[in-house]
């Protein structure tokens, strides 16, 4: 509402904006940057439709795990093709809205790219140019609540991912490792360490609960899940950086641009 935090009559009048001497404007310009060129990079790639599966090596690209319809390319459906050819636009569009409603939701990212995009604030100490501020009690940003039911629905993801890995690895019957099955399988590791380190995965461990003592698996899950709990905010980065750089890969080695070196 109008009048509160640094605009409020109670506070002191500064004509500066901030009293810190720090480069406090270096990390939301980096994290600006980095989350505004994954949107652009993933964007693209979601629409582009194509080379988003190596079929010398059984590379399929995150970004289109699990292809789900019909128009899929051949070999590229592990899980077969449910939803069939009523989709008419690309097979990514089906999966990456999960994954992106479960970061846009995410408790770090939401202090991200509020500082990052919004400045709400663009740091601590440093006032926000908005002069109102309703939280996140008001459309659209009251659908922040629903994180958990994004957590358990994205939560499946990192497994099918590894079974991209495992795939790739028993290539047309052959066991063999290439650069990219290990690329794949490190992904899906990453985000499935990013997926445990979620606030809400901890609660979910640890909540409502008055005695641990009572509780001895909940509570050992709590503590490990504490542990990634601490390293959030750098495995929601380095995973986001990681999962477009797998794309990547897959795109390079589908197009041709060079060949997935494997053993076996």
């Amino acid at each position: 509402m109008a009048g509160t935090g640094v605009f409020s009559p109670g506070r002191a009048k500064i004509d500066a904006r901030t009293l810190r001497r720090d480069r406090w404007w270096l990390e939301p310009a980096l994290i600006f940057g980095l989350l505004f060129t994954f949107v652009v990079y993933s964007s693209v790639r979601a629409f582009w439709d194509t080379n988003y599966y190596n079929e010398d090596t059984s590379l399929l690209s995150p970004f289109y795990s699990p292809c789900l319809a019909d128009a899929c390319v051949e070999g590229s459906t592990h899980l077969g093709t449910p939803v069939g050819d009523w989709w008419a636009l690309s097979p990514a569009l089906l999966i990456l809205i999960l994954p992106l409603g479960f970061r846009m939701t995410c408790y770090y990212y939401r202090k991200a790219y509020y500082r990052s995009f919004w400045f709400s604030p663009p740091a601590c100490a440093v006032a926000e140019p908005h002069k109102k501020y309703s939280g996140e009690t008001r459309f659209p940003l009251i659908f922040q609540n629903a994180h958990r039911w994004f957590f358990w629905l994205t939560l499946p993801y990192p497994i099918l991912l590894a079974y991209d890995a495992y795939d790739s690895v028993h290539h047309d019957g052959d066991w063999g490792v290439s650069l990219g099955s290990a690329i794949l399988l490190f992904n899906a590791l990453l985000l499935l360490a990013y997926s445990l380190s979620c606030h809400s995965c901890r609660h979910i461990m640890g909540g409502r609960l008055n005695h641990f003592s009572k509780h001895p698996i909940r509570y050992w899950g709590w503590v490990q899940v504490s542990k990634l709990n601490g390293k959030h905010m750098q495995l929601a980065m380095v995973s986001l950086v990681v999962v477009g750089l797998t794309d990547l890969y897959v795109l390079l080695t589908a197009s041709g641009a060079f060949t997935d070196p494997r053993i076996g």
